[in-house]
């Protein structure tokens, strides 16, 4: 690499696709393939301790692995992708998850299990390095149906992904989850090397190493503490440990970034009021929308006898809820229209609104199951919405070779709700329990607690969106429908 590139960042002129919505539909579907990986194992937790002889604390870190694994390499990928190219790091990316499934599909023990499962964590840098390559690949006329698009193909995914986990689970071994994560991962390497051009926006210089390794070990320790807290205890030596160790590194590895020239995280452009606010409104929003993924196949699931249960069987409760899949698909078009018309951040409320009533509509454990699906679909929507809103409200505020390393950054935000919403999960479930036919399982109250919770949160984000101030230099853009149309 040349000197001059080493010393300041360098931006060539970006050039659009020449086929735009070929490239979008390659890209979305990428989203497919991420959500059956973050969801592959999950349904299968209760049989991998007889399946692979271990105990079930030690079967959950197929789900923290992960994560943590995730949170850690988002962000590397992301300045990565900046540097030297988006759709470059994207294949990088597809390469390992494909390594990582082809692992899983043959491991003979927990441990190399767990490898794939790390090796598969890359999946999280994905939809953030997607969404930026739009930006630079596309005419600025189809960015936003595009990240629409990206945002709703991964609960597209999801939907699909529980009812084939459930027949899988049932019919044959869960080694075939991944080997066909391998196959889709397989067709997407060809598909984006094929059909999506390279950005030629490229910021150069000298990938900033001590700032991934501290940025790494904070993460690990806050994300472990926060994922174990419930398993470990929430004041035990070991979680208080790893929270001192993250509240000690972030403070050091922030002031080693600001002295940076080209630092891993611009904390100086992460600190500008539009975009600080736009990730606090992530982990909020991000918080919000897992109770629903979570919480509502288990209220499926449980027994009749519960009181809030429908008693349905994993593979009943995943066709139940592939209207979601359905509903995220129609409003990702719907929403790339809003943000033309009235702007991202409009967008970014309507969704919150509807997560609110979603979140506190589920509060009430209804006891139809048609008006749950309902009240499912209605926060599904706004997740949608939301989702969809967040790359481009972050797009508009960052400069354009900063794109990929700031939506990595809000990816990253949003795992940390995930987390969190996970962890209040477990904490809940936990503490207000009755007993069933000789079971102890999570009590009606428990599942209404997190609701709340989850509809407070939205409600907070929305009041934030609301107030969040517009970017310097850039206006809510508002249209003439007709035009946008």
């Amino acid at each position: 690499m040349s000197a001059s590139l080493a010393e300041s960042p360098t931006t060539t002129s970006p050039g659009p696709g020449r086929r735009p919505m070929v490239a979008i539909l390659v890209l979305a579907s990428c989203g497919l393939l991420i959500s059956l990986v973050q969801t592959m194992v999950v349904p299968l937790l209760p049989q991998f301790p007889r399946l692979m002889s271990v105990s079930p604390s030690t079967a959950a870190w197929l789900v923290t692995a992960t994560l943590v694994s995730g949170a850690v390499s988002a962000p590397v990928l992301g300045k990565l992708g900046d540097m030297y190219g988006k759709r470059r790091m994207l294949l990088v990316s597809i390469v390992l998850i494909l390594v990582g499934s082809v692992v899983g599909a043959v491991a003979p023990n927990i441990l190399v299990l767990l490898v794939g499962r790390v090796l598969q964590g890359v999946s999280f840098g994905v939809i953030a390095l997607g969404m930026s390559l739009m930006r630079d690949i596309l005419p600025p006329d189809k960015v936003g149906s595009g990240v629409g698009l990206m945002s709703s193909s991964l609960g597209i995914g999801g939907a699909i992904g529980l009812p084939l986990t459930g027949v899988v689970a049932q019919f044959a071994s869960w080694r075939w989850l991944f080997a066909g994560a391998a196959v889709i991962a397989a067709v997407q390497l060809v598909l984006v090397r094929t059909m999506v051009a390279e950005s030629r926006v490229r910021t150069g210089g000298r990938f900033d190493v001590v700032g991934a390794l501290g940025l790494g070990v904070a993460l690990v320790c806050l994300l472990l503490g926060i994922s174990k807290g419930s398993e470990w205890g929430w004041t035990s030596p070991v979680v208080l440990g790893l929270f001192g160790v993250a509240l000690l590194l972030l403070p050091l590895w922030g002031r080693y970034e600001l002295r940076r020239r080209i630092p891993l995280v611009d904390l100086r452009v992460t600190a500008r009021p539009a975009v600080l606010w736009t990730n606090v409104t992530t982990v909020l929003l991000g918080f919000s929308m897992f109770a629903t993924f979570m919480l509502a196949t288990q209220v499926l699931q449980a027994p009749v006898s519960t009181g809030y249960g429908f008693g349905l069987s994993l593979i009943t409760a995943g066709l139940v809820l592939l209207p979601l899949g359905g509903a995220m698909v129609v409003f990702s078009s719907t929403s790339a229209l809003l943000s033309r018309v009235r702007g991202p951040r409009t967008t970014l409320v309507v969704g919150l609104g509807l997560m609110t009533l979603g979140n506190a509509g589920f509060a009430l454990l209804p006891g139809s199951l048609l008006a749950l699906v309902a009240i499912a679909t209605v926060g599904s929507v706004g997740a949608t919405l939301g989702y969809s809103a967040l790359p481009l409200l972050i797009m508009r505020a960052v400069p354009e070779t900063e794109t990929a390393a700031a939506n990595s950054l809000n990816t990253l935000m949003r795992q940390l709700g995930t987390s969190t919403c996970t962890a209040v999960v477990a904490a809940v479930s936990t503490a207000l329990v009755m007993d069933v036919g000789g079971e102890r399982v999570p009590a009606a109250q428990s599942f209404t607690v997190v609701f709340v919770i989850a509809a407070a949160a939205a409600l907070v984000a929305l009041v934030i969106a609301l107030f969040t101030p517009t970017p310097e230099g850039v206006e809510e853009r508002r249209v003439d429908p007709a035009l946008a149309t």
